[in-house]
């Protein structure tokens, strides 16, 4: 099962991020993972949101340019070499990771994180068949 990412630039100017995040607020659409890659003049936030049409809708409705991507979500293990199991996973595929970021789980001893990778079926497969978690909508409600 594939995940909804949401993207979009913020321009690096006091309040940017402040008015994104209330608009999903006053939504009622809860941001469950995110990252800010950062430059001088703008930022690119990624976020998976628990409802992703509607995050999109509300936020061009507001005059902000936003893109939709499908990423994995995986369950892995929370302690030392967790991260490093599914990695080694994709490595034996041969499938590269474009990007990761990781979010907060609510299942003990569980860490989750986000992968874009550039071929999602193959990822999904080989990472299936080497016991992990792949994380479903479910996981953001």
């Amino acid at each position: 099962m594939l995940l909804t990412q949401i993207s979009t630039f913020v321009e690096n100017t006091p309040g940017r991020f402040a008015i994104i995040t209330d608009l999903l607020e006053n939504a009622n659409i809860d941001i469950r993972a995110l990252s800010v890659a950062e430059t001088t003049d703008f930022g690119l936030l990624r976020m998976i949101v628990s409802d992703a049409d509607r995050a999109e809708q509300l936020l061009r409705g507001a005059g902000i340019d936003v893109s939709k991507t499908e990423v994995i979500g995986v369950g892995i293990s929370d302690r030392p070499g967790g991260l490093a199991m599914a990695l080694t996973t994709l490595k034996k595929a041969h499938i590269s990771v474009e990007y990761m970021y990781s979010f907060v789980s609510r299942v003990n001893g569980m860490a989750f994180i986000i992968l874009r990778v550039a071929d999602n079926d193959a990822a999904l497969k080989a990472l299936q068949e080497g016991g992990h978690l792949i994380l479903t909508e479910d996981y953001l409600k």
